[in-house]
Parts: structure tokens; C-alpha cells; sequence
């Protein structure tokens, strides 16, 4: 208990003295929403996890393990997926998120506290290839390591995800991130996070846009280190048009060229008819809401993709490697 108070109070002037951002959940200025808030259209729908090690200064030891991915699917569980050291969750959404008023999306943790913070960079992609991080600041010390249940000042972070505590999403913007000719912030189908290495040795540290260390609970050697994702909320997305008033040029498939998995970016009932180059049918989908279409097992060439919806037809090349 002394150790507990004594702690406080070496805690105390630091978390006076930051006042750069929003504070904590529940505090007047906070940018937190509640996980139940009714600002939430949709939660993401699909999810690829890349692990990280459990300590990145031991890269060949185990990884994080702990949380099925699909923990993070919806808005109503209270899994997690827990990332690693520098590991990384790429989420799709049957819905593409655009940049309305305000903040368009919001990422959720699990941290049991205001100050137990482990935090990650978020990027969106419109094309699920190319990637856009926000530019996220810490202002966090640097010159001793926060250890592994140590405290963090949400007040000196800005833009990293696990700002906030469970239940409390951190809210993203996408005006912030900066323009780019491959980057269509109203049709976001792609969301990923990517652990933060909280660690301030220079080997491994991880540093925010302006090229400084983030000091976050290091090291987390355990089957649950580094971020643990259990949401990713959306608050701004696309207007489904009806069937009827549907315009077939606004659908799009990608990537382009792929290997593995074609995305369908529309939300319509549709058929798929899959040709090769040379007019034979190799692939028939029945009437459905597809957003994901598997052609691993098709051989690399250039294929035509006919997609109907409500007696609608138009054709896409894709190639496939």
C-alpha cells in the first residue's frame, strides 16, 4: 500500500502538468465515446492478424497469442485479439467508412485503467494496398522506460489508438490524414493498427510523425502483450443506394492486380460470372452480397468478371498472379 501511494504521488505532477490533449474518459474535453453510444452505424465485418513477438527484443522467441481475431468483429463482444510486440490487425468493413462531420471511426482496447494505455497507429486504405498512417504525437518522457503495468498520461497523446480505457473507443478523423491521389477518404475499406513498441531503447522503439520515441507499458512478455484490439466502430459511412437507383460504374473491385482475394466494393444482392481470357466460365456465384471473392485457386492470367445486380450487368478485367 505505501509503494502503491508513494507511486501516486511521483505520478501526481506529471499528470498536472499535461495538458496538450484530451483528457481521460469522463473528464469535461474528452474526445472518448462509449463503446454503447448510438453515433456507431457499423462495426468492422472482416479481419487479418499479423502477430508480433511477446518481446521484441527477444524477435525469436514466442509470439502473442492470446484472442481469436474474430474477438474483434462487431460491436458487441468483449474479446480481444492481442497483437504483439509491433503486430498488426487489417480490418474490412461491408460498409466503407467516408470523411463526414467530425470523427468517421473509432478504435477500442481494453486497458482496465485511465493510465494502463498500450497504444497503436491506425491507417486507412481505399484500395486494401495502399496504406496512410495519421500523424499521431506523444509527448511522453523518454528518459526512463514506463514498465510493463506502468501509467501513461492520455493527456500527452494525440492520434494513437488505446488512448482511452475499455468500453471507450479513441475517435479518428479523417481530415487528418493528409491528401494523396491513392487515397479516397469516401470509400475507406480498410482500417489497420499496428502495435506500438512502447520500448525507448533506440533498437526497437517505435516513434510518432514528428520522430519521437512513444514510451508506453514495456516490456508485456506474455501470450497477451502488446495492443489488444476488441472494436473498431464506425461513425461516418457510405450511402447504400436501393437496387433500383443503383449505378453499376460505381462498383469496383480490387486490388488489381491480386494473388489471392478480390474485394467487391458495393453492399447490392449481385451475381458473378468469372471468364478467362479465352471466354470459358471457370467460376459461378450465385446471387448473393459478396465482398470478398477467393481466386487463389485460379491460375495467373487476365480474367473478366461479369457482375449483375437487379438485372444490371457490367464487366471488370482483373489480372491475377
Amino acid at each position: 500500500m505505501i509503494q502503491k501511494l508513494l507511486f501516486t504521488l511521483l505520478l501526481a505532477p506529471a499528470v498536472l502538468t499535461a495538458q496538450s490533449y484530451a483528457p481521460a474518459a469522463g473528464q469535461t474535453g474528452s474526445t472518448a465515446i462509449a463503446k454503447s453510444s448510438t453515433v456507431f452505424k457499423s462495426w468492422a465485418t472482416g479481419i487479418n492478424v499479423v502477430r508480433g513477438p511477446q518481446d521484441i527484443a527477444n524477435p525469436t522467441g514466442p509470439l502473442a497469442s492470446t484472442g481469436d481475431p474474430s474477438g474483434a468483429l462487431g460491436g458487441t463482444s468483449t474479446s480481444v485479439v492481442c497483437l504483439g510486440d509491433g503486430g498488426s490487425a487489417t480490418l474490412t468493413f461491408a460498409t466503407p467508412i467516408v470523411n463526414g462531420p467530425g470523427f468517421d471511426f473509432a478504435v477500442f482496447e481494453n486497458g482496465f485503467s485511465d493510465t494502463f494505455l498500450e497504444l497503436a497507429f491506425v491507417e486507412v486504405s481505399s484500395n486494401g494496398v495502399n496504406f496512410f498512417r495519421f500523424p499521431s504525437h506523444s509527448q511522453t518522457q523518454t528518459t526512463s522506460q514506463i514498465g510493463g503495468f506502468g501509467a501513461v498520461d492520455c493527456r500527452y497523446i494525440n492520434n494513437l489508438a488505446g488512448k482511452y480505457r475499455v468500453n471507450f473507443g479513441t475517435p479518428f478523423d479523417l481530415s487528418d490524414v493528409p491528401n494523396n491521389a491513392l487515397l479516397d477518404k469516401n470509400n475507406i475499406t480498410h482500417v489497420r493498427v499496428i502495435d506500438v513498441i512502447g520500448t525507448i531503447n533506440p533498437l526497437y522503439a517505435s516513434h510518432d510523425s514528428l520522430g519521437n520515441i512513444i514510451n508506453d507499458p514495456y516490456s508485456t512478455p506474455y501470450p497477451t502483450g502488446g495492443f489488444d484490439l476488441n472494436a473498431v466502430g464506425v461513425i461516418n459511412q457510405k450511402t447504400v443506394l436501393s437496387a433500383k437507383n443503383f449505378d453499376l460504374t460505381s462498383v469496383t473491385l480490387y486490388p488489381n492486380p491480386t494473388t489471392d482475394i478480390v474485394y467487391l466494393d458495393t453492399d447490392q444482392q449481385s451475381s458473378i460470372l468469372i471468364y478467362d481470357i479465352a471466354g470459358t466460365v471457370r467460376k459461378k456465384l450465385p446471387v448473393a452480397q459478396y465482398n470478398a471473392i477467393q481466386v487463389s485457386d485460379l491460375s495467373p492470367g487476365i480474367y473478366l468478371f461479369e457482375i449483375t445486380i437487379d438485372e444490371k450487368k457490367t464487366t471488370k478485367r482483373i489480372v491475377i498472379r
